[in-house]
């Protein structure tokens, strides 16, 4: 067998074993689909955040709200704040990266709204201090993170905490996490639209 092949299988496994410890998180799941449902019955917003591939992990779910994911429906208000890179780059240039997030948030954060931060370690600045900022203006956080959950499992409301430490199963079972959110709410929307 190749080294590229037993690459393929031995990281094919590790993604196995990570998955296969997601079933523990089903409760945790459904209080997360409970408050985005509550937010978006109350006329707020779900706001995506995270840096480098959880950056573009928080556009793609983010878009999927927004768009669709699987049924014809209305959009559902939700934003990434990773995606407008004047605020990005005027905010880090003439404060700091630390404070990005944490910025947008307390212009744009409503007490009706969900923030859910996506961070593997848990230790990153900029989505522990905006998670901060959202609890102080009555929002429910919620961190996608990994490892041991580092700072950000006291810092929101709902922590999901993925066992493992390597980052890439960490962000697979993230996005696994984020588009059942998507199917379940698509499922909630029909039946509703069916009534």
């Amino acid at each position: 067998m190749s080294e590229f092949k037993q690459s393929f299988i031995a990281s094919l496994q590790r993604h196995r074993d990570a998955f296969a410890t997601v079933e523990q998180y089903a409760d945790q799941a459904l209080q997360l689909l409970a408050a985005v449902q509550d937010c978006l019955a109350a006329g707020g917003k779900v706001v995506w955040m995270g840096n480098g591939g959880s950056a573009a992990d928080s556009q793609h779910l983010a878009a999927e709200f927004m768009v669709r994911y699987k049924a014809e429906r209305g959009p559902l208000a939700s934003i990434a704040l990773t995606t407008d890179t004047s605020i990005l780059t005027a905010h880090a240039n003439d404060y700091h990266f630390d404070t990005v997030f944490e910025r947008q948030v307390r212009g744009i954060v409503r007490p009706q709204d969900v923030v859910i931060g996506l961070t593997t370690s848990g230790k990153s600045p900029n989505i522990n201090l905006a998670l901060k900022a959202a609890n102080e203006l009555g929002a429910f956080t919620v961190a996608l993170t990994g490892r041991d959950g580092g700072l950000v499992k006291d810092i929101a409301k709902l922590p999901i905490i993925v066992k493992s430490d390597e980052t890439a199963r960490i962000q697979e079972v993230h996005m696994f996490i984020g588009h059942w959110l998507c199917e379940a709410l698509d499922i909630a929307i029909l039946a509703e639209q069916g009534a």
